[in-house]
């Protein structure tokens, strides 16, 4: 779901049981802390200069910072296309194109099965492999996302107002050292490249 207001209402439903570090979302905001439940520019500019000044005293740019924390957690990537239909009937191609993909899911994208379709507007997951279901305790919305089994994420989301469908991509490898950096991300390009390919977007 987008927009920071979810954001917010995750952090009131763990209130007191987790603790909120930062959100965002699409429009690029940041959420920094619990204190202002909502997009907040100046706080999020405080916590950046605040860790350009720490990692200066370590001699570390917040760039060398970045690397090191794929190295540490991973190599994450993230694409976004967006598709419109012309047209009288562009609306209804999009709905169509959606339907399909929850009638006759793809078993495979790029060559690794898809472990988990999750379709937020029927509230159900389900997986392609075993057809076990299960069902999504979130607010209904027109949403569907691919899992696959070498943890990539697809997530497909039509707009309710205009003849338009954006497709949100999302990538990730391990990453064993800064120097192995520009050619893994080189690799997660590729992969999200071969992913449209296949899906013939």
């Amino acid at each position: 779901l987008t927009g920071f207001k979810w954001i917010a209402e995750m952090i009131r439903l763990k209130e007191g049981k987790e603790n909120y570090i930062v959100g965002g979302e699409e429009s690029f905001g940041l959420m920094i802390g619990d204190k202002v439940r909502d997009k907040d520019g100046v706080s999020a500019i405080a916590l950046l200069c605040e860790m350009a000044a720490y990692e200066k005293e370590k001699g570390r740019s917040l760039y060398e910072k970045m690397i090191d924390l794929y190295v540490e957690y991973g190599l994450y990537k993230e694409h976004l296309i967006s598709i419109t239909k012309k047209g009288m009937d562009g609306q209804q191609q999009i709905a169509a194109m959606m339907e399909s993909y929850r009638s006759n899911p793809p078993k495979t994208i790029n060559g690794s099965p898809v472990v988990k379709l999750l379709d937020y507007e029927l509230k159900k997951g389900v997986n392609p492999q075993t057809g076990e279901e299960w069902a999504i305790d979130l607010p209904k919305s027109n949403v569907l996302q691919f899992e696959l089994e070498d943890g990539s994420l697809i997530s497909a989301r039509p707009s309710g107002t205009e003849p338009k469908i954006k497709f949100y991509f999302s990538v990730n490898t391990a990453l064993g050292s800064r120097d192995e950096f520009d050619q893994k991300n080189k690799d997660l390009d590729e992969r999200i490249k071969a992913v449209i390919s296949d899906m013939r977007l």
